[in-house]
Formats: structure tokens, C-alpha cells, sequence
């Protein structure tokens, strides 16, 4: 007897209750700052968040709002400790790649500092969060919903027409960004549209990855496609952002070699626009409509 397939809700409601778990289970390696343990927890926050925002019409109207807002808070609180940790680590690792004459060794040490100092600051953020009333509340808000799930008739939709229809929304949302990234007027404008076009792709992403234990290749091949993409944009974003902080840094009081600060905000810029050039061939893959055709 074939087994049945699996409806849209419940390989949703399957896709929670793992990132669930991944959550409540990277408390204590958070706590004893474990190396990369806070990444991971704001993964599985981003990762939640995304199901029941992408899937949100598979609930009772309004349910999971509450879990979506405090997701984001968690993420956030993570998030200012886990971009500094990624900011310092990338410059570092380029100045020490500068030439003799920019004087690599003192501008990485200057840099490695910075990152400590900015690191220690933002740290207490992150334990706050995890003590907080709050965290325990959007623990307590997830095992809620997996134990009486507000699913609506239409999670009782078979599974690979539901997913697919979900994914081909997805990557037009996509689209869309890209579109309007490559018509921004000027540079800052661009560099916005193309970090919100990271986002949506990567929200496209984890949609193909809450269907790929259902539909199988296909959307592993989705998933994958759209990973490209928010990686080629992820890279543009941290060049971006880099530039800013060397910018910064050059300018604060005390800073020593500052031609070697001048030569990594060109190189900066550089990957930038590297990452701008990049995008047309990886996005041409991921842009393919029978991609999401998951039948």
C-alpha cells in the first residue's frame, strides 16, 4: 500500500518543531559564548520567523503574530553581537593580506582590538536576552503552537502543489527585488534594494528547504539556487558595510596607519562591485521558472 502524502501543514508544523528544538538547545552553548553558537541560534530565530511568515496563510489569521515579533527580537539581540564578531574577523584577515608598506601587522592589531572591544560591549546584550521574561515566553509560545497547532483547512492541502505554489511566489518576491535594485538611482539606494533582496532571497531559500524533505531534489535544487544568490548578496552587504566601519575607523581618535585603512575601504569597494558583477549570471539560475515547479 503506497504511503500517503504529507500534507502542506504538517510539513510545516515538521519544519518548526526541528528549528524549535535547534533553539531551545543552543541556550547553554550561547551562555559559555561557544564558538559559533550564537550564528546558529539566529539561523534557527530566522529560520522559525521565515516559516510562519512565508507559510502564514496555512494559520488561523493573527496566531503566529506574536511569535513572528518576538523572533525578530531574539535575532536582533543576537544579531548586533554576531555582525560585529563577522566584521572584525573580515577586516582582520585583510589586513594582514595588505602590503609591508601599508604596515599590515599594526593595522590588524588596531582592527583585532576594535573587534574585542565592540564584541565585550554588545555581549551582555545577548545574555539579558536569553534571562529575559520574554525568551522564555517565545519558548513557551513555540511548544504551544506545535501542541494545538491554529492550522486552517487549507494545510490539509497535499503537500507538493501547496509547497510549489509557495516557492513560485517566493522567487518572484525575489525578482522583484532584483529588479528594483538594478533600477535604483544612486548608490546608496542600490546598496539598500540589494540588502533587501538578500532578504527576500533568503526567506526564498528557507522555503525550499521546509519542502525539500517532502518534494525531494527539486526543491533541494531550489534551495541551492536561492542560497547562491543570498550569498553573492550577503557579500555585497558585508563589503558594504565594512567600507562604512574602515571609514569610521580612520577617522577615530588614535588610529595609526591610516594609508592602510585608505587601502582596504578601496578594496572594499572593490568586492562590492565584484559582488554587483556576479549577481547577473547567479540570478539568471535561480530565475528559472520551472525551478519552482516542484510536480
Amino acid at each position: 500500500m503506497a504511503e500517503a502524502e504529507p500534507t502542506a501543514g504538517r510539513v510545516l508544523l515538521d519544519r518548526i518543531g526541528a528549528q524549535a528544538a535547534v533553539l531551545a538547545g543552543l541556550d547553554a552553548a550561547v551562555r559559555a559564548d561557544e564558538p559559533d553558537a550564537v550564528h546558529r541560534m539566529r539561523v534557527a530565530c530566522r529560520r522559525l520567523r521565515s516559516a510562519l511568515r512565508t507559510y502564514r496563510r496555512l494559520f488561523v489569521r493573527g496566531t503566529t503574530d506574536e511569535l513572528v515579533a518576538e523572533l525578530r527580537w531574539l535575532a536582533s539581540a543576537l544579531g548586533r553581537a554576531r555582525d560585529r564578531e563577522v566584521l572584525a574577523e573580515r577586516l582582520v584577515a585583510r589586513a594582514r593580506e595588505l602590503p609591508p608598506e601599508c604596515g599590515p601587522e599594526q593595522v590588524a592589531a588596531e582592527l583585532e582590538r576594535w573587534g574585542r572591544e565592540e564584541y565585550r560591549r554588545v555581549r551582555p546584550e545577548v545574555v539579558a536576552a536569553l534571562d529575559s521574561p520574554r525568551r522564555q515566553a517565545l519558548a513557551a509560545g513555540l511548544a504551544a503552537l506545535l501542541a494545538d497547532p491554529p492550522l486552517r483547512g487549507r494545510a490539509e492541502r497535499a503537500a507538493v502543489p501547496e509547497l510549489a505554489r509557495v516557492a513560485a511566489r517566493e522567487q518572484r518576491r525575489t525578482a522583484e527585488r532584483v529588479r528594483l535594485a538594478r533600477a535604483a538611482a544612486d548608490p546608496p539606494a542600490r546598496d539598500r534594494a540589494l540588502h533587501e533582496a538578500r532578504k527576500a532571497a533568503k526567506r526564498a531559500r528557507y522555503a525550499g528547504e521546509t519542502a525539500a524533505p517532502a518534494v525531494g531534489p527539486a526543491a533541494e535544487r531550489y534551495a541551492e539556487r536561492m542560497k547562491a544568490v543570498q550569498e553573492v548578496l550577503g557579500e555585497h552587504q558585508d563589503a558594504v558595510v565594512a567600507a562604512t566601519a574602515l571609514l569610521e575607523r580612520a577617522t577615530a581618535p588614535g588610529a595609526g596607519r591610516t594609508f592602510g585603512y585608505g587601502v582596504l575601504y578601496g578594496q572594499q569597494l572593490a568586492a562590492a562591485e565584484a559582488a554587483r558583477r556576479d549577481l547577473a549570471p547567479v540570478w539568471a539560475r535561480a530565475a528559472k521558472r520551472r525551478l519552482a515547479r516542484f510536480g
